[in-house]
């Protein structure tokens, strides 16, 4: 029990800055064979708000956090229609050694 690591509560900007998990196939294979998380955030956000937030939502060490401005895009639907994908800021946040996030809680 010595070992057991504590941090701060959660308080409400926390959950304003980490919007969602990102769950695709390369955000899986980089959670199983890396120990890294990719979230979506607020655009505002910096690596340090980014961190502690995640530390006091999940309970969680972490040693690194990577982030990306993902651009909006226009595409066309079936030819005729023309449409946007928002864009978003991403943070991939790597997890110490030993640390685990279950992102499919029920």
């Amino acid at each position: 029990m010595a070992d057991e690591k504590k941090f701060a509560k959660a308080v409400e900007h926390d959950f304003d800055v980490i919007i969602e998990p990102l769950i695709t196939e390369k955000s899986m294979a980089l959670m199983q064979n890396a120990n890294k998380v990719t979230v979506k955030v607020a655009a505002k956000a910096n690596k340090t708000e980014i961190k502690h937030a995640f530390e006091r939502l999940f309970q969680v060490k972490v040693v690194d956090v990577k982030v990306i401005n993902q651009i909006g895009k226009t595409t066309t639907r079936g030819g005729r229609y023309q449409g946007t994908i928002s864009g978003f800021k991403k943070a991939i946040v790597t997890l110490a050694d030993g640390e685990a996030v279950d992102l499919f809680k029920e």
